[in-house]
């Protein structure tokens, strides 16, 4: 009787062995009424190149099926008509010697109006948050899945490398604090899966692009986070990485083209010199290694060159779009991947979704770098790189010392009347995302001040000038620090967005005088711009700083809003001479900061760090 059961247990294996196996199909699912008919789908399974696949579903074929290098993937291609109904269906799998194996595949229904979704502009203001150092909340689903990842890792708030335990829940737990503050949208760090040694707490080697890390949450509480955002007129932003993945992504293990990855066979860095990417005189050598380059060694480069690579990104992207509602993208290392692929998937996006807008990492410390990568560039002879924003990486370099140093005739605020004389270089300076500090840089803040003069003014500045404005979480609470010796000591955490934490800048009774000073001014502040047209879309003009006034003015119709400011921490009396134009003497206009009447007058006095914003 064993020896019976032993031999049908054999064959059952065989059989089983025998049968096409599929793993997984990528994207898990995909919608009906797409104005591009072709979806990829990406197979997983051993040998499942070897598979025949078929399908029946009115309105579905299958146009294209491309065996890879590896024998561990297939590549269907599915053309999906236009009034195809939403629903599932089976594809079958043959080994062609009789051996099947049928995999349901779903298209759903999109949501209403979904052509019309998304986006974000000059309105709008961006909360930049970190998951893991912002807040620990209770997860909607009690289990997390950590026994999915191959290295779960333990919390550790002692070590700023390590993870902290922050996660989406935390974020959702404290949407009403981030409303309060006054902000319009949220950018988050990388949510999806990094399943690295370590940790990789920051979430930039994704090792699988269609799930939330279990240590974040979940899918599912992912589009809860966002409703719940939306809901109260907030958008969310969110961060992606196309230009490598974390070196534990199933790909590099086994790879599905040979070319899959740039440099596969041996670790090569990238040199980090974008300047190579419009130098008109750049070696292919020095060219091959920015762009071809590892990041570092835990994120090997993708090629993007690779069509089906490209076209997995494309779907990707639009998946995390159409399923959980997200009005932003932004896109990390943007330069470092392929020119002519990013572009296509901008193109591919905004076909789907003509109001969305992405903003891309162009990490350059000066203004003509910048604008080589703006859509329509004016200084990109390579073609239209068709990226809608750049970000403004050459005001968070000058910005410190331009607003806490002193202004004389070409230093303090006069780095900032220059750096926006160069701005005839971009198509549209509306669309830059201008920023004093991020996850990457310095915070803006080396240590506690004492006192807000300059810093006031740094947030006024970025607050009413062009451009769409981006606030790292804290910096309403003064947080402060240097990326020396660790990117992890501006990465630190929320005080009290973690359980046991002894203080909690929540709440107003949790922050000092001076930290509530700076969240009140800047929550003002914030609750003003939001809505205000001209500050949104007006037109504007400035005066070179003489005797260290700075005033510059946006205008909307007959509407207008005219700042001023003393870069110096020295009482001026200044002549108003060079601002007849815009104020002629007697203008009588509202300072939003006090409530107050301001006359101007030929000459006027100043108080260190004095900071009008004026209305009429």
């Amino acid at each position: 009787m064993r020896s019976n059961i032993t031999l049908l247990s054999l064959l059952l294996f065989f059989t089983a062995m025998a049968t096409p196996c599929i793993d997984k199909i990528e994207p898990p699912f995909w919608w009906t009424g797409m104005e591009n008919d072709t979806v990829q789908l990406m197979v997983y399974g051993p040998d499942i190149a070897e598979s025949v696949p078929s399908l029946s579903y009115p309105g579905v074929k299958i146009a294209d099926v491309v065996v890879p290098d590896s024998k561990n993937y297939l590549f269907i291609y599915l053309t999906v008509d236009k009034d195809t109904r939403p629903g599932t269906f089976k594809i079958d799998f043959s080994d062609g010697k009789g051996k099947s194996r049928a995999v349901d595949y779903t298209l759903k229904e999109r949501k209403p109006d979904m052509k019309n979704h998304g986006g974000f502009d000059a309105s709008d203001v961006l909360y930049l948050i970190m998951p893991d150092r912002f807040a620990k909340g209770t997860p909607s689903v009690r289990k997390v899945q950590r026994d999915t990842l191959l290295y779960p890792t333990k919390t550790n708030r002692n070590n700023p490398n390590a993870r902290h335990g922050g996660n989406i829940a935390g974020i959702k737990e404290h949407l009403d604090y981030v409303d309060s503050l006054g902000v319009t949208a949220v950018w988050v760090n990388p949510v999806q899966v990094n399943d690295m040694p370590g940790g990789s707490y920051h979430g930039y080697a994704t090792t699988d692009y269609f799930n939330i890390d279990p240590r974040f949450g979940s899918t599912d509480e992912w589009v809860d986070f966002v409703d719940d955002a939306h809901n109260r007129g907030i958008k969310v932003v969110m961060d992606m990485i196309f230009n490598h993945t974390g070196s534990n992504h199933q790909w590099v293990k086994d790879m599905p083209f040979k070319d899959w990855y740039n440099f596969p066979d041996s670790f090569v860095q990238t040199n980090y010199r974008l300047s190579t990417l419009h130098d008109p005189y750049v070696s292919d050598y020095d060219l091959s290694r920015t762009v071809d380059g590892w990041f570092v060694k835990s994120m090997p480069d993708l090629n993007q060159r690779n069509p089906h690579l490209m076209r997995y990104l494309i779907q990707n992207s639009i998946w995390w779009i159409e399923h959980t509602g997200i009005d932003g993208i932004r896109m990390d290392t943007y330069p470092y991947a392929d020119f002519k692929g990013m572009a296509q998937w901008i193109d591919d996006v905004e076909r789907e979704y003509p109001n969305f807008n992405i903003v891309g990492e162009c990490w350059y410390g000066n203004e003509g770098g910048e604008a080589f990568w703006q859509r329509g560039s004016k200084v990109n002879p390579k073609g239209d790189p068709r990226l809608p924003t750049v970000m403004d990486f050459v005001l968070s370099i000058k910005a410190r010392d331009a607003f806490s140093g002193q202004t004389d005739r070409l230093t303090g605020l006069n780095e900032i009347y220059d750096h926006l004389a160069l701005d005839y270089l971009f198509p549209d300076p509306s669309k830059i995302l201008t920023f004093l500090d991020n996850h990457d840089t310095d915070r803006f803040l080396l240590e506690m001040p004492e006192n807000l003069g300059w810093w006031k003014q740094a947030l006024t500045f970025l607050l009413t000038s062009r451009g769409i404005p981006q606030i790292y979480y804290g910096t309403e609470v003064l947080m402060n620090g240097s990326r020396e010796g660790s990117d992890g000591y501006v990465r630190r955490d929320m005080p009290g967005g973690f359980p046991g934490d002894s203080i909690s800048v929540f709440t107003p009774e949790g922050r000092t005088d001076i930290q509530n000073e700076a969240f009140d001014f800047l929550s003002r502040l914030l609750h003003w711009r939001r809505g205000n047209e001209v500050i949104a879309r007006g037109s504007l003009k400035h005066f070179m700083p003489e005797s260290g006034i700075y005033v510059y003015r946006r205008a909307l119709g007959d509407r207008h809003v005219t700042v001023m400011m003393n870069g110096n921490d020295s009482e001026i009396t200044a002549s108003m001479a060079p601002t007849v134009e815009i104020m002629p003497y007697g203008t009588q206009l509202r300072d939003m900061l006090t409530g107050e009447t301001v006359t101007i007058t030929p000459e006027m006095t100043f108080a260190p760090r004095a900071i009008y914003i004026l209305e009429n």
